[in-house]
């Protein structure tokens, strides 16, 4: 049997269980929370204090932190991207009686929410220039999204492991800013966007564990092609309007190490949880190739902790559009 026949073989098997994975993973629609929770109504007679109070509070947040929270926002407000990538991997499929098509409806649901909440949280504000917000992610939608996992569901689950903990990471890590600011508002929105992130990071890792079960070898196979290329950020072909491709992405991750949001440390513990988390050292029944890999996935923390030790931010921080420092205070 093909390698291709062997993954799709493995996708329905899986398939039978995906009503516990959205049972245990997703959130019913009624009782998840939703964008309008967390900000001023616009109903209550107390809207325009409540959107001076937002914004009093804004004032206080420095000009990296804006960065960052802008380009995470442009990040989730990209999920039409993704999702209509996983929709065309092997085993996956739009029709409804689909259970993996299911999945990634399900978790797209849970996802709109979170572009949705940062973008009327930043229209609010009043500290960005929203028109370059929207032309950014507007860009990166056009520009389209290969995070060089072909159709391979193996190493597409690879992926989403690791993007899940990594914006969990990045959400978490700014509601603990705006904390120490005084932004509690913020804090909480940013907060329960980094538990919806743990969440999907949980199921997408069990994917990957059970996988490991049925098909070992071309399962470490995957994880070791993934990480030896290494993982491409969502927001890495970032642009702001009239730049090239890309050109935007070095300078937001500059703001995101600077102020310790997510750093090429991060990447590296990231690494060495999936790594925790698979019991790749206790991995049976695997080729001469897949133990090779192990090898090499066993010394790759190690090796990427003496490079990322050695990084130095030199680069004077980057006036963005969408964030002007003489109007961040």
């Amino acid at each position: 049997m093909s390698i291709k026949n062997v993954r799709l073989e493995v996708m329905q098997f899986l398939e039978k269980n995906i009503d516990s994975f959205v049972e245990n993973y997703l959130i019913p629609v009624e009782k998840i929370w939703q964008p309008s929770d967390l900000l001023p109504d616009s109903q209550s007679e107390t809207f325009f204090e409540d959107v001076k109070e937002l914004r009093e509070f804004a004032k206080e947040l420095p000009y990296d932190f804006w960065v960052v929270l802008v380009g995470d926002t442009i990040t989730e407000e990209a999920l039409p991207t993704y999702e209509s990538w996983l929709m065309d991997v092997e085993g996956i499929d739009q029709k409804t009686d689909n259970g993996w098509g299911k999945w990634i409806r399900q978790w797209t649901g849970e996802e709109n929410r979170h572009g949705d909440l940062l973008n009327k949280y930043l229209y609010l504000s009043g500290r960005v220039n929203m028109k370059e917000v929207e032309i950014t992610t507007h860009h990166l939608l056009n520009d389209g999204f290969d995070p060089g996992t072909d159709r391979d569901p193996y190493k597409n689950f690879v992926f989403t492991s690791f993007q899940e903990l990594a914006t969990y990471v990045s959400h978490n890590r700014v509601a603990q800013l705006a904390k120490k600011y005084g932004d509690h508002k913020l804090s909480k929105i940013c907060r329960l966007i980094a538990g919806d992130e743990m969440r999907h990071h949980h199921a997408y890792t069990e994917f990957v564990d059970r996988i490991f079960k049925v098909d070992p070898s071309e399962m470490m196979l995957a994880f070791h092609y993934m990480m030896k290329r290494k993982i491409t950020m969502p927001a890495n072909l970032i642009r702001e309007s009239g730049g090239k491709i890309g050109d935007a992405f070095e300078q937001f991750s500059d703001s995101a190490q600077r102020i310790g949001v997510y750093t090429a440390m991060d990447y590296v513990d990231i690494m060495q949880k999936l790594i925790d988390k698979w019991q790749i050292d206790k991995v049976n029944n695997l080729t001469d190739e897949a133990e090779k890999a192990r090898d090499y996935l066993m010394k790759l923390p190690g090796r990427m902790t003496k490079i990322a030790e050695r990084m130095v931010i030199t680069r004077e921080p980057h006036v963005f559009k969408w964030v002007q420092p003489a109007i961040i205070k």
